[in-house]
């Protein structure tokens, strides 16, 4: 048996013996002799082509005895042999590939592992996920996985000066790199660099379950994320969008939608696709909303305000509501966001109002500011954890305030009546 070792770290031990395998039913005769690879102890095996008769062989030593031509000749083949699969231990090690008593096989009879690369495995999770819209994904966590995917395309070709990647080249340093590309030459912010950054740990991960990759690249990466100010409207803003009269259609429209989903907390793609069949009796009697979340495919289950039923009724009788079975007459979202910030200037508001203002409008003013608990706003809203509701409650410093009055007013009392 003769060992390797290399005094590289990277280096793993590497066994090698040579050794006679008797066939089945063997009685006499030459038997032929094998080669065993071990690595980590994990075996590889392979046969040399050549046989030796038992008598003739060393255990111990895994060669021919005697000095005869044929003995000598033979173990020079084996010493041969032995040379080679060191060098293919040693052409592995300097590039930096996986060492297994597999690899370490495959290099010495000439076969290639199948390369698996990052952008080849990243574009195939994008086929395997769009042949799931509609079903498990929305278009638009498609269209965040494209762009994902062009970031790292051109992470690559910036860094590495080539198209795509061996998968076991993907490692910590690879994604601080990518982290900081994203960061500085892309000019991401936080938030934007934690997605892409999320979105290639998915596709890592599948890697790795698959064993593709070794080692979890993003075992000691710490990513940063900063909290959003989600931007919502106060009771007067509210009041003055709704009172307001506008010359047009259009105007009057986009201002109902937006209000109808200030009042029931559905996103854009939500409130687009209600059709009658969406609003049901409740547990109460009264009209509910009961949808799935496009997004989440979480249940939402929205009693209707009489501002909201009010809104619905006006449009009953809306040509494009009768035509394609909805409930209110939505436009794009791009022409909806335009038309909002256009109401927004009318109606003296300064922040920057869009679609997505009013779910947050009704998660802070309409809701938790009066008292609803937070456990039946994250339950209406589709929230499918409690942790992102209470990202709203950070921000009400009203209701903090409020909180806080009336446990002084109890200290308060507490004190008097001592």
């Amino acid at each position: 048996m003769f060992n390797l070792k290399s005094s590289t770290a990277m280096s793993k031990r590497v066994k090698i013996l040579f050794y006679l395998k008797k066939p089945k039913n063997y009685i006499s005769g030459s038997a032929p002799i094998y080669i065993r690879i071990t690595v980590d102890g994990k075996r590889a095996e392979i046969s040399t082509g050549r046989e030796c008769e038992p008598q003739k062989w060393k255990s111990s030593s895994g060669r021919a005895t005697g000095t005869r031509e044929a003995a000598t000749s033979l173990n020079a083949y084996l010493d041969t042999l032995q040379a080679q699969v060191y060098e293919a231990h040693r052409i592995l090690l300097e590039s930096r590939e996986s060492i297994t008593a597999e690899s370490v096989k495959r290099k010495f009879i000439g076969e290639e592992d199948d390369i698996r690369t990052l952008i080849a495995e990243y574009e195939d999770h994008n086929r395997r996920l769009e042949s799931l819209i509609g079903k498990d994904f929305a278009k638009s966590t498609l269209k965040g996985y494209k762009t994902s995917l062009g970031h790292a395309k051109n992470y690559i070709q910036w860094k590495h000066g080539a198209g795509d990647l061996d998968l076991r080249k993907v490692d910590h340093a690879f994604v601080n790199d990518y982290d900081y590309y994203l960061r500085s030459v892309c000019k991401c912010s936080t938030n934007s660099v934690a997605k892409y950054i999320k979105h290639l740990k998915k596709v890592t991960n599948i890697c790795k379950a698959h064993n593709w990759i070794d080692k979890d690249p993003f075992l000691h990466y710490k990513g940063k994320s900063k909290q959003v100010d989600r931007v919502f409207l106060t009771e007067d803003e509210l009041d003055v969008i709704a009172r307001k009269v506008f010359i047009t259609e259009r105007l009057t429209q986009v201002r109902d939608i937006f209000l109808f989903s200030c009042f029931t907390g559905l996103a854009y793609v939500d409130v687009q696709q209600l059709k009658r069949s969406d609003v049901q009796k409740g547990v109460d009697g009264a009209q509910w909303v009961f949808k799935r979340r496009q997004k989440t495919d979480i249940p939402s289950r929205i009693p209707l305000l009489p501002s909201a039923l009010a809104i619905l009724e006006r449009y009953e009788e809306h040509p494009q509501c009768l035509y394609k079975d909805q409930l209110l007459p939505v436009l794009s979202n791009q022409k909806m966001n335009a038309y909002l910030k256009e109401i927004a200037d009318v109606c003296g508001i300064t922040k920057s109002v869009t679609f997505h203002t009013a779910r947050h409008t009704f998660a802070t003013t309409v809701t938790l500011l009066n008292g609803v608990p937070m456990e039946s706003v994250s339950k209406m809203l589709g929230h499918s954890s409690i942790k992102t509701t209470q990202h709203y409650a950070k921000v009400l410093d009203i209701k903090v305030s409020e909180d806080m009055r009336l446990l002084k007013d109890r200290y308060s009392d507490h004190k008097l009546s001592k």
